[in-house]
């Protein structure tokens, strides 16, 4: 191509900010959020006893990524530790397609952050009516969807900071050629999205 193509591609690709532009499907990553809904809604708990027995599901069996070495039955927490799948798909199946679409929204996984930056996208999400048994079977896992980079670190960052979704900033002041302050951020809470007590909890379970 002419110069111009070329300097257009290597502005689209280079200076583009993938953490605000491009989604992605955040695996296991998202098992910290499937943790924190199913202990703040009381579906699970640290102690729940769980298995990594490969699932069947509308013809598509989903089993644990250690499929060679089983672990059988195991307490939730270890679940976490072993990340395994099958443990999280019967957590989805416990909490269930609407009460996934209310978490989604609330750690703010659709809409924009709000960051202080340009060109922010939005998560891709199912509706209700998408949301069959294997759909929410493999969200419970983190596939199926996507998000942002930015978007999935203010939520993990809710799930462990007491449950407080902040608004994600990157310059704290600006000052004009005088040293008259002409701008500043500050930490906002957007929501409470779950209770101190399940992010301890949750904390706890994500340290081992």
């Amino acid at each position: 191509g002419n110069t111009e193509d070329n300097v257009k591609k290597l502005y689209e690709t280079v200076w583009r900010n993938k953490a605000l532009t491009d989604t992605y499907e955040p695996g296991s990553t998202f098992k910290s959020i499937t943790a924190a809904m199913g202990i703040e809604e009381g579906r699970i708990n640290k102690n729940s006893i769980v298995s990594d027995a490969p699932l069947d599901l509308s013809g598509w069996q989903i089993r644990c990524w250690r499929k060679y070495q089983d672990h059988g039955s195991e307490t939730f927490a270890d679940a976490v530790k072993n990340s395994c799948n099958p443990a999280f798909m019967t957590i989805g199946e416990r909490i269930g397609a609407d009460m996934f679409i209310k978490y989604v929204n609330g750690f703010n996984l659709i809409a924009p952050t709000g960051i202080d930056l340009p060109g922010e996208a939005n998560g891709l999400f199912f509706t209700k009516p998408q949301m069959g048994i294997v759909e929410v079977a493999t969200t419970s896992f983190g596939q199926g969807f996507e998000v942002t980079p930015i978007q999935m670190i203010t939520a993990v960052s809710a799930v462990c900071n007491g449950g407080y979704l902040m608004r994600p900033y990157v310059v704290s002041s600006i000052e004009d050629n005088d040293g008259n302050t002409v701008l500043v951020n500050e930490p906002t809470v957007i929501r409470q999205v779950i209770s101190s007590e399940t992010s301890d909890k949750v904390n706890a379970i994500l340290e081992t």
